[in-house]
């Protein structure tokens, strides 16, 4: 039965009984096989195929065999690791999913340390947007979250461990600093963005609304990094992480302008609910608080 439900999950991944049967090292006869096998033991149609076989469609049971497969294998897979950790030695995989501000400024720094400790649980780390992890997770295709901003699943928990203070960020020779700072002084620069949907998008759209700033030009990049990089190029000024700016701020390459409060976000790690979660995960979790708190 196990094999058979890691066969119907390929398949419902790979949306393909060939390209299922080729990841599994499998016939695809074999693969038939296995589906046919679960329908015959739930007495129920778990995917309805097309004449031709060149599509397939997961019915309203395949869904719900889909997610109880793999939470049964999550907790397999979560028993094995017990059985052979001890409080010393602590093994498993964990999978992670970082949207891009964390995943580029905080889970290098803490993974260096974590994997020291720990070196016999095997991190895979995924980073992409807010709503596309929620589904991950959701799936049980992930461990772990690690988003900015509000998550709204009831299928999900989120839990804030950071909050992250956004600053304007202007290159190094700007003649603007706090001492003189005006609104009125930024109206001449160009800006530097993200792109739309990005969380750190949304802050500058909310500092320029609230400040009644019209730019002439907003200049986008597809990364943190590349946004730091333009304005410390004098390509215009940005509203950004402090994680991101204040490095280049102390290597005197950029200026910073701090702002109120309401220009502050929270970091949260997100869980699947009603799901059993490891050892490993847990450390994960505590080592992730402990170490936020010498950021």
């Amino acid at each position: 039965m196990i094999e058979e439900l890691k066969t119907f999950i390929s398949v419902v991944e790979f949306k393909n009984f060939t390209k299922a049967a080729k990841h599994l090292n499998l016939s695809q006869p074999s693969v038939s096989n296995h589906i046919k096998n679960l329908e015959r033991y739930f007495n129920t149609t778990i995917i309805d195929r097309s004449i031709k076989q060149k599509n397939i469609y997961i019915t309203e049971n395949g869904e719900i065999l889909y997610k109880r497969a793999k939470e049964i294998l999550n907790l397999l897979d979560m028993t094995m690791d017990e059985l052979h950790n001890t409080t010393q030695n602590v093994e498993g995989h964990l999978k992670i999913g970082a949207s891009l501000t964390i995943g580029e400024y905080i889970l290098p720094h803490f993974l260096k340390e974590f994997c020291t400790k720990y070196p016999n649980i095997q991190i895979e780390v995924l980073i992409e947007n807010t709503k596309s992890i929620c589904d991950k997770l959701s799936n049980i295709s992930l461990d772990i979250g690690l988003v900015e901003g509000t998550v709204s699943s009831p299928n999900l928990n989120q839990t804030y461990f950071y909050e992250d203070k956004m600053v304007l960020a202007l290159p190094y020779d700007s003649d603007i600093s706090e001492d003189n700072f005006t609104l009125d002084k930024l109206k001449k620069y160009n800006w530097i963005g993200r792109e739309k949907g990005s969380g750190t998008r949304e802050y500058l759209d909310m500092f320029l609304n609230t400040s009644k700033i019209q730019p002439k030009n907003i200049m986008v990049f597809g990364s943190n990094y590349a946004v730091k990089e333009a304005v410390k190029n004098n390509l215009g000024v940005t509203i950004v992480s402090s994680l991101i700016a204040y490095p280049s701020y102390c290597n005197k390459e950029l200026k910073i302008i701090s702002l109120d409060y309401s220009f502050t976000r929270n970091f949260s790690y997100i869980l699947a609910n009603n799901i059993t979660h490891s050892k490993a995960n847990d450390l994960f979790i505590r080592e992730l608080k402990d170490f936020v708190l010498t950021l």
